[in-house]
């Protein structure tokens, strides 16, 4: 597929989920008690069908969850002038963001029931400047290890044509979530 190929299937993508959550709860936040019972894989799938909110950092960042699997997370995002730091670039911020919801949602998939984690450590690298003229990038965050109390995933935020713009890791503290019953991650 060419970058131009891509580019329109990404945009495509993009819009469909977009039009699709914003119809459905649109941007907030989930109570308790609409995931309870749910993996972390079933509450962001019922997010990207509009049946759970999804979180109001998305439109502060012009960026949204595009797809899942079990340990794999793809977010899509579009810097703008909004991002830029006084030197006239896309702050480090915006990348390190998107970088730390797609492995923070990564391994989000892999949660049971009743289990939750936090960010612990995050290392971004850009090695590539993006600008409002970019376009769409995608950050692609995948497990390498989703054990009882510590996960850690890698993620990489590419363009259309495949450059790379920056990459990063994470280590997340898991844990259960207070008053429900939990389980362990699965492996």
């Amino acid at each position: 597929m060419t970058p131009e190929e891509t580019l329109d299937l990404w945009n495509q993508q993009y819009a469909e989920l977009q039009a699709r959550m914003n119809a459905g709860r649109g941007a907030g936040l989930a109570a308790p008690a609409d995931v309870a019972g749910m993996t972390g894989l079933q509450a962001l799938n019922a997010m990207l069908t509009g049946e759970l909110p999804y979180p109001h950092i998305a439109d502060t960042m012009d960026f949204g969850l595009v797809e899942i699997a079990f340990g794999k997370a793809v977010f899509q995002g579009t810097p703008a002038l909004k991002h830029y730091n006084p030197l006239g670039s896309v702050h480090g911020g915006w990348y390190a963001t998107l970088l730390d919801s797609a492995l923070g949602c990564a391994v989000h998939t892999t949660m049971q029931v009743g289990m939750g984690y936090t960010t612990a450590e995050l290392s971004v690298n850009i090695v590539r400047a993006a600008s409002a003229k970019s376009g769409p990038l995608r950050a692609i965050g995948q497990v390498v290890h989703a054990g009882r109390q510590l996960a850690t995933a890698e993620a990489r935020i590419v363009g259309p044509d495949g450059k790379l713009y920056a990459h990063g890791t994470t280590t997340c503290l898991v844990f259960p979530l207070p008053g429900v019953g939990a389980a362990a991650p699965a492996h």
